[in-house]
């Protein structure tokens, strides 16, 4: 089977992984650009282009899949993929990252197969797991026929993961909900092909949006904030962008990262936490000093 795999974080890796341990490699592997990390700003690879160099697949990293100004270029681009990978009979998309154009999406015989960590039609967008924590009781994994509109094409196959306790931190759910979706794919797939699955429509009256996290997202008030809330962010943001507070310390206005949290008896309850400038550390620690 020739396929094609579009995808760029560690959630990409594990769908990866998954499908690798049922048989399943990619002929190429399309992913983001390299980009600055850290505050030295060092260019890092995505985890998929790590990865997919260690098992000797081919990597391409186009800057974008469109160019809305110039149907050229959006032309030669499909023609750029289509030469990738000659008689493709399916793409897998999980965590890509770039709109990619229908034109593209048709390019292989079986269709575009994505995997999306949410029970669609809820919590389309860009950040399922992070609002999953914050505003769901449940979530699962949607195998979906990707279609040019975000999140919107019709269901091949969707389960409910049981997690519990909930709500988990996010880089715990990305991994189950990651595992089980490559697992679906792995399952899947040779039906698919074979034309054993039949796809059903979403119900798109229901469905719901989440938004893009930003940094700020993660500024919380300990004193005067909605303390379930809190615990909810603590958890949601546990990779990236973090949930910190601001304090006055030692003399110095510094920013305090939240890294461990729990919720009892309706009283958040800070375990841990990481000063700036400093290791990660007991909240009764940090209390002992001077601070506001």
């Amino acid at each position: 089977m020739n396929m094609l795999f579009f995808g760029t974080s560690e959630l990409s890796v594990i769908v990866l992984e998954e499908l690798k341990d049922s048989g399943f490699l990619p002929k190429v592997i399309i992913c983001a650009e390299d980009k600055p990390v850290g505050r030295k700003m060092i260019i890092t690879p995505p985890p998929v282009k790590v990865w997919a160099e260690s098992h000797g697949i081919p990597v391409f990293q186009p800057r974008t899949l469109r160019e809305e100004k110039n149907k050229e270029i959006e032309l030669s681009m499909t023609e750029k993929i289509k030469n990738l990978v000659q008689e493709c009979d399916i793409f897998v998309v999980a965590s890509y990252g770039k709109i990619i154009p229908q034109a593209i999406l048709d390019i292989p015989r079986h269709g575009t197969l994505n995997v999306h960590p949410s029970l669609l039609p809820r919590l389309r967008g860009p950040s399922p797991i992070q609002s999953a924590i914050l505003i769901e009781e449940e979530t699962g994994v949607s195998i979906i026929l990707l279609d040019a509109e975000m999140d919107h094409g019709p269901l091949v196959a969707q389960e409910k993961v049981d997690i519990t306790p909930w709500p988990p931190y996010a880089e715990e759910l990305e991994s189950i909900l990651a595992h089980r979706g490559g697992a679906m794919l792995a399952e899947i797939i040779p039906k698919w092909i074979k034309g054993e699955i039949q796809t059903v429509e979403q119900d798109h009256k229901k469905a719901t949006v989440c938004k893009k996290i930003k940094k700020i997202d993660g500024e919380v008030d300990i004193l005067s904030g909605n303390p379930y809330e809190i615990f909810r962010k603590v958890r949601a943001f546990s990779g990236w962008p973090g949930v910190y507070f601001f304090t006055d310390y030692n003399s110095m206005r510094i920013r305090v990262l939240i890294t461990k949290a729990n919720f009892e008896d309706n009283t958040l309850v800070i375990t841990h936490v990481k000063p700036e400038g400093k290791k990660e550390m007991l909240y009764t620690d940090f209390l002992r000093g001077k601070h506001s």
